[in-house]
């Protein structure tokens, strides 16, 4: 008999470490929620980006439209090339049976009612529909082309691509 019972105890000992690997379930559910957000605010940017896409390149045009005048100062391709713009981005945002028939007031019209506040028909905004049809002489009396570019850069800021 063993005069000291304890001497036949093995000595305690530390467990395994803890591998890094599986990760725990609660990480698993971590790591796939955070890979679904990362998704949804890609393709949230990626429709914002497409949304302001024509914005932007309307934007871009209108400032070479600008530099045009101030290269050749005619203020009749001027006004001509800001009425196209316009209407080329209202037919990219707005129904084409709404926008394509519409000419001189009606024209007009409608850009104030989608965002110009009154300023293309009682503003800068009337030469789009008039200057077509004055002689040149009476095109230099026409509104200058900084109010006329700003209400259109206010226009493409200003109104929203409609929902369907």
């Amino acid at each position: 008999m063993n005069p000291d019972p304890l001497s036949d105890l093995r000595d305690w000992h530390l467990p395994d470490p803890v591998s890094w690997w599986p990760p725990a379930p609660g990480w698993w559910l971590l790591a796939g929620l955070i890979l679904v957000g990362l998704w949804l605010a890609i393709r949230g940017w990626r429709r914002w980006d497409r949304q302001g896409a024509s914005t932007r390149a309307a934007l871009r045009q209108l400032d070479a439209l600008g530099k045009a005048l101030a290269t050749d100062g005619d203020r009749r391709r001027f006004v001509a090339g800001v009425s196209q713009l316009l209407r080329r981005l209202a037919l990219v945002r707005y129904p084409r049976e709404q926008v394509a028939g519409l000419s001189g007031a009606a024209w007009l019209a409608f850009l104030d009612a989608t965002g110009g506040g009154g300023g293309f028909t009682q503003g800068a905004g009337r030469v789009l529909a008039e200057s077509a049809y004055r002689p040149d002489a009476d095109a230099e009396r026409d509104v200058g082309p900084e109010p006329l570019s700003r209400l259109a850069a206010d226009w493409i800021h200003a109104h929203r691509k409609p929902r369907p």
